[in-house]
Protein backbone atom coordinates (compact mmCIF):
# COMPACT_ATOMS: atom_id res chain seq x y z
CA UNK A 1 0.00 0.00 0.00
CA UNK A 2 1.91 2.99 -1.26
CA UNK A 3 1.02 6.44 -2.45
CA UNK A 4 2.05 8.83 -5.15
CA UNK A 5 4.11 11.52 -3.46
CA UNK A 6 2.69 14.98 -2.95
CA UNK A 7 4.49 18.14 -4.10
CA UNK A 8 4.85 19.21 -0.46
CA UNK A 9 5.14 17.85 3.06
CA UNK A 10 1.92 15.87 2.95
CA UNK A 11 1.02 12.51 1.45
CA UNK A 12 -1.89 11.52 -0.74
CA UNK A 13 -4.47 8.81 -1.19
CA UNK A 14 -5.57 8.14 -4.78
CA UNK A 15 -7.93 10.82 -6.07
CA UNK A 16 -10.39 8.14 -7.15
CA UNK A 17 -11.09 7.27 -3.51
CA UNK A 18 -14.56 8.56 -2.69
CA UNK A 19 -16.28 7.79 0.65
CA UNK A 20 -19.93 7.00 1.07
CA UNK A 21 -22.44 9.68 2.04
CA UNK A 22 -23.06 9.59 5.79
CA UNK A 23 -26.11 11.86 5.64
CA UNK A 24 -24.89 14.36 8.24
CA UNK A 25 -27.68 16.39 9.80
CA UNK A 26 -26.97 20.10 10.15
CA UNK A 27 -27.30 21.93 13.41
CA UNK A 28 -30.08 24.48 13.50
CA UNK A 29 -27.91 27.56 13.98
CA UNK A 30 -24.58 28.92 12.88
CA UNK A 31 -22.88 30.42 15.90
CA UNK A 32 -20.89 33.42 14.67
CA UNK A 33 -20.46 35.03 18.10
CA UNK A 34 -16.98 33.52 18.49
CA UNK A 35 -16.05 34.03 14.85
CA UNK A 36 -14.15 36.96 13.35
CA UNK A 37 -15.90 39.24 10.88
CA UNK A 38 -13.88 40.02 7.77
CA UNK A 39 -15.25 43.13 6.13
CA UNK A 40 -16.09 43.26 2.45
CA UNK A 41 -13.56 44.82 0.13
CA UNK A 42 -10.48 44.07 -1.92
CA UNK A 43 -7.00 42.80 -1.10
CA UNK A 44 -3.89 41.87 -3.02
CA UNK A 45 -3.70 38.09 -3.32
CA UNK A 46 -0.70 35.99 -4.32
CA UNK A 47 2.95 36.87 -4.62
CA UNK A 48 5.75 37.32 -7.11
CA UNK A 49 8.41 36.93 -4.41
CA UNK A 50 11.47 34.98 -5.53
CA UNK A 51 10.94 32.63 -2.58
CA UNK A 52 7.65 31.56 -4.06
CA UNK A 53 7.05 28.41 -6.08
CA UNK A 54 6.17 29.33 -9.67
CA UNK A 55 4.85 25.84 -10.33
CA UNK A 56 2.38 26.28 -7.44
CA UNK A 57 0.77 29.24 -9.26
CA UNK A 58 1.28 31.62 -6.35
CA UNK A 59 1.32 34.56 -8.73
CA UNK A 60 0.66 36.89 -10.26
CA UNK A 61 -0.31 39.38 -7.59
CA UNK A 62 -3.90 40.34 -8.29
CA UNK A 63 -6.65 42.37 -6.66
CA UNK A 64 -9.51 40.23 -5.36
CA UNK A 65 -12.82 41.60 -4.10
CA UNK A 66 -14.74 39.63 -1.46
CA UNK A 67 -18.05 40.04 0.30
CA UNK A 68 -18.19 40.15 4.11
CA UNK A 69 -17.77 36.79 5.87
CA UNK A 70 -16.93 35.28 9.25
CA UNK A 71 -13.99 32.98 10.00
CA UNK A 72 -13.02 30.91 13.01
CA UNK A 73 -10.04 32.28 14.96
CA UNK A 74 -8.56 28.78 15.20
CA UNK A 75 -8.58 25.49 13.42
CA UNK A 76 -11.22 23.02 14.51
CA UNK A 77 -9.82 21.39 17.64
CA UNK A 78 -9.93 17.80 18.84
CA UNK A 79 -12.56 18.81 21.40
CA UNK A 80 -14.74 20.46 18.75
CA UNK A 81 -14.42 17.49 16.40
CA UNK A 82 -15.18 15.12 19.26
CA UNK A 83 -18.45 16.98 19.87
CA UNK A 84 -19.31 16.51 16.19
CA UNK A 85 -18.55 12.78 16.33
CA UNK A 86 -20.64 12.31 19.48
CA UNK A 87 -23.58 14.11 17.87
CA UNK A 88 -23.46 12.28 14.54
CA UNK A 89 -21.53 9.01 14.90
CA UNK A 90 -19.68 10.05 11.76
CA UNK A 91 -16.84 7.81 10.57
CA UNK A 92 -13.87 9.59 9.05
CA UNK A 93 -12.10 8.43 5.91
CA UNK A 94 -9.09 7.31 7.95
CA UNK A 95 -11.39 5.00 9.91
CA UNK A 96 -13.00 3.66 6.73
CA UNK A 97 -9.64 2.95 5.12
CA UNK A 98 -8.23 1.60 8.37
CA UNK A 99 -5.02 3.66 8.19
CA UNK A 100 -3.62 7.14 7.78
CA UNK A 101 -0.26 8.80 7.10
CA UNK A 102 1.83 9.54 10.20
CA UNK A 103 5.13 11.41 10.19
CA UNK A 104 7.94 9.08 11.25
CA UNK A 105 9.25 11.47 13.91
CA UNK A 106 6.02 11.05 15.89
CA UNK A 107 6.25 7.25 16.05
CA UNK A 108 7.84 5.03 18.66
CA UNK A 109 11.04 3.10 18.03
CA UNK A 110 9.08 -0.15 18.18
CA UNK A 111 6.72 0.93 15.39
CA UNK A 112 9.55 2.25 13.25
CA UNK A 113 11.42 -1.05 13.59
CA UNK A 114 8.34 -3.05 12.60
CA UNK A 115 7.34 -3.94 9.05
CA UNK A 116 5.54 -0.73 8.04
CA UNK A 117 4.83 0.69 4.61
CA UNK A 118 5.80 4.22 3.58
CA UNK A 119 4.70 6.65 0.90
CA UNK A 120 6.52 6.58 -2.44
CA UNK A 121 9.09 9.36 -2.67
CA UNK A 122 8.48 10.63 0.87
CA UNK A 123 9.59 7.81 3.18
CA UNK A 124 9.05 9.92 6.29
CA UNK A 125 5.33 9.38 5.76
CA UNK A 126 4.41 6.04 7.31
CA UNK A 127 1.19 4.17 6.58
CA UNK A 128 -0.04 3.35 10.07
CA UNK A 129 -3.00 1.01 10.67
CA UNK A 130 -5.45 2.39 13.19
CA UNK A 131 -4.28 6.00 12.88
CA UNK A 132 -7.21 8.42 12.85
CA UNK A 133 -8.25 11.65 14.51
CA UNK A 134 -8.70 10.18 18.00
CA UNK A 135 -5.59 7.95 17.81
CA UNK A 136 -3.23 10.18 15.82
CA UNK A 137 -0.17 7.90 16.07
CA UNK A 138 -2.08 4.66 15.65
CA UNK A 139 -3.48 2.05 18.02
CA UNK A 140 -2.86 2.92 21.65
CA UNK A 141 -2.29 6.65 21.08
CA UNK A 142 -4.72 9.22 22.44
CA UNK A 143 -5.71 12.88 22.24
CA UNK A 144 -6.65 13.12 25.92
CA UNK A 145 -3.85 15.64 26.50
CA UNK A 146 -4.39 17.35 23.13
CA UNK A 147 -8.03 18.37 23.19
CA UNK A 148 -7.05 22.00 22.51
CA UNK A 149 -4.84 21.02 19.55
CA UNK A 150 -6.14 21.12 15.97
CA UNK A 151 -7.81 17.91 14.85
CA UNK A 152 -5.72 16.02 12.29
CA UNK A 153 -6.20 12.98 10.03
CA UNK A 154 -9.27 14.65 8.52
CA UNK A 155 -9.87 14.46 4.79
CA UNK A 156 -11.53 17.18 2.75
CA UNK A 157 -14.70 15.10 2.84
CA UNK A 158 -14.49 14.88 6.64
CA UNK A 159 -14.03 18.65 6.87
CA UNK A 160 -17.07 19.21 4.64
CA UNK A 161 -19.15 16.90 6.85
CA UNK A 162 -18.16 18.84 9.98
CA UNK A 163 -18.97 22.15 8.31
CA UNK A 164 -22.39 20.92 7.22
CA UNK A 165 -23.15 19.81 10.78
CA UNK A 166 -21.93 23.11 12.23
CA UNK A 167 -23.87 25.21 9.72
CA UNK A 168 -20.64 26.60 8.32
CA UNK A 169 -18.45 25.90 5.29
CA UNK A 170 -14.85 25.68 4.20
CA UNK A 171 -13.24 28.95 3.11
CA UNK A 172 -12.36 29.69 -0.45
CA UNK A 173 -8.64 30.11 -0.98
CA UNK A 174 -9.13 33.86 -1.37
CA UNK A 175 -11.12 34.08 1.87
CA UNK A 176 -8.46 32.09 3.69
CA UNK A 177 -5.62 34.24 2.38
CA UNK A 178 -7.31 37.57 3.05
CA UNK A 179 -8.02 36.58 6.64
CA UNK A 180 -4.53 35.10 7.11
CA UNK A 181 -2.89 38.34 6.00
CA UNK A 182 -4.49 40.10 8.94
CA UNK A 183 -4.79 43.44 7.14
CA UNK A 184 -1.13 43.59 6.06
CA UNK A 185 -0.47 44.26 2.38
CA UNK A 186 1.80 41.81 0.56
CA UNK A 187 3.76 40.84 3.64
CA UNK A 188 5.40 37.43 3.58
CA UNK A 189 3.98 36.19 6.88
CA UNK A 190 0.83 36.95 8.90
CA UNK A 191 2.92 39.14 11.23
CA UNK A 192 5.30 40.84 8.77
CA UNK A 193 8.31 40.03 6.61
CA UNK A 194 10.75 38.58 9.15
CA UNK A 195 10.37 34.94 10.12
CA UNK A 196 11.61 35.44 13.68
CA UNK A 197 11.40 39.14 14.55
CA UNK A 198 13.66 39.97 17.51
CA UNK A 199 14.61 36.30 17.55
CA UNK A 200 11.10 35.20 18.58
CA UNK A 201 9.32 32.30 16.91
CA UNK A 202 5.90 33.21 15.59
CA UNK A 203 4.77 29.83 14.28
CA UNK A 204 5.19 26.07 14.60
CA UNK A 205 7.47 24.88 11.78
CA UNK A 206 10.56 22.67 11.49
CA UNK A 207 13.93 23.86 12.74
CA UNK A 208 17.12 21.94 12.01
CA UNK A 209 17.74 19.41 9.25
CA UNK A 210 14.53 18.15 7.65
CA UNK A 211 13.52 15.35 8.02
CA UNK A 212 16.31 14.00 10.21
CA UNK A 213 16.64 16.43 13.14
CA UNK A 214 14.24 18.93 14.65
CA UNK A 215 15.92 21.18 17.21
CA UNK A 216 12.48 22.15 18.61
CA UNK A 217 13.43 25.81 18.94
CA UNK A 218 9.76 26.78 18.67
CA UNK A 219 8.86 24.30 21.40
CA UNK A 220 6.96 21.71 19.38
CA UNK A 221 7.68 18.45 17.57
CA UNK A 222 4.14 17.81 16.37
CA UNK A 223 1.08 20.03 16.58
CA UNK A 224 0.83 22.98 18.95
CA UNK A 225 -2.37 24.06 20.73
CA UNK A 226 -4.74 25.85 18.39
CA UNK A 227 -4.17 29.16 20.20
CA UNK A 228 -0.38 29.08 20.25
CA UNK A 229 1.75 32.13 19.44
CA UNK A 230 0.32 35.60 18.89
CA UNK A 231 -2.72 36.05 16.63
CA UNK A 232 -2.49 38.09 13.46
CA UNK A 233 -4.02 41.54 12.98
CA UNK A 234 -7.50 40.09 12.57
CA UNK A 235 -7.20 37.76 15.56
CA UNK A 236 -6.50 34.49 13.73
CA UNK A 237 -4.15 31.97 15.32
CA UNK A 238 -1.66 29.67 13.59
CA UNK A 239 -2.36 30.51 9.97
CA UNK A 240 1.33 29.81 9.35
CA UNK A 241 2.62 26.35 10.21
CA UNK A 242 1.05 23.90 12.67
CA UNK A 243 -1.36 22.13 10.28
CA UNK A 244 -2.32 22.45 6.65
CA UNK A 245 -5.86 23.81 6.24
CA UNK A 246 -8.30 22.55 3.63
CA UNK A 247 -9.97 25.11 1.36
CA UNK A 248 -13.01 24.60 -0.83
CA UNK A 249 -11.24 25.40 -4.11
CA UNK A 250 -10.31 22.70 -6.58
CA UNK A 251 -6.65 22.27 -7.40
CA UNK A 252 -5.44 20.31 -10.41
CA UNK A 253 -6.10 16.68 -11.22
CA UNK A 254 -9.01 16.23 -8.82
CA UNK A 255 -7.28 17.78 -5.81
CA UNK A 256 -8.31 20.41 -3.29
CA UNK A 257 -6.25 23.43 -2.25
CA UNK A 258 -4.53 23.43 1.15
CA UNK A 259 -3.01 26.54 2.74
CA UNK A 260 -0.76 27.58 5.61
CA UNK A 261 1.91 24.91 5.75
CA UNK A 262 2.48 22.73 8.80
CA UNK A 263 4.86 21.82 11.61
CA UNK A 264 6.90 19.91 9.00
CA UNK A 265 7.61 22.88 6.74
CA UNK A 266 11.25 23.99 6.49
CA UNK A 267 12.90 26.54 4.20
CA UNK A 268 15.19 23.88 2.73
CA UNK A 269 12.29 21.77 1.52
CA UNK A 270 8.89 23.40 1.86
CA UNK A 271 8.68 27.05 2.87
CA UNK A 272 4.95 27.04 2.27
CA UNK A 273 4.23 28.66 5.63
CA UNK A 274 4.21 31.98 3.73
CA UNK A 275 0.74 33.53 3.42
CA UNK A 276 0.61 33.36 -0.38
CA UNK A 277 1.95 29.80 -0.54
CA UNK A 278 -0.37 27.04 -1.61
CA UNK A 279 -0.42 23.34 -2.24
CA UNK A 280 -3.06 20.69 -2.88
CA UNK A 281 -4.00 17.16 -1.97
CA UNK A 282 -6.57 14.58 -2.99
CA UNK A 283 -9.83 15.04 -1.07
CA UNK A 284 -9.73 11.58 0.52
CA UNK A 285 -6.22 12.11 1.93
CA UNK A 286 -5.49 12.40 5.64
CA UNK A 287 -2.30 12.80 7.62
CA UNK A 288 -0.93 13.91 10.97
CA UNK A 289 -0.42 17.48 9.71
CA UNK A 290 -3.75 18.21 7.99
CA UNK A 291 -6.68 20.06 9.56
CA UNK A 292 -9.12 22.88 8.74
CA UNK A 293 -11.01 25.93 9.97
CA UNK A 294 -14.49 27.11 9.05
CA UNK A 295 -16.10 30.23 7.65
CA UNK A 296 -19.72 31.41 7.52
CA UNK A 297 -21.62 33.96 5.47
Amino acid sequence: MTSKSSPCCSASRPSSSVPTDDGIKMTTNTATADMIKISSGSFLMGTEDLEGFVTDAEGPVREVVLNEYYIDPTCVTNQMFSDFIKATNYKTDAEKYGWSFVFEGLLSKEILESDILVADGTPWWCIIPGAFWASPEGIGSTISDRLNHPVVHVSWYDAIAYCEWAGKRLPTEAEWEKAARGGLVQNKYPWGNELTPDGLHQCNIWQGDFPHQNTLEDGYLGTAPAKSFSPNGFGLYNVAGNVWEWCNDAGIQETKVIKGGSFLCHHSYCNRYRVAARSANTPASSASNMGFRCVAD
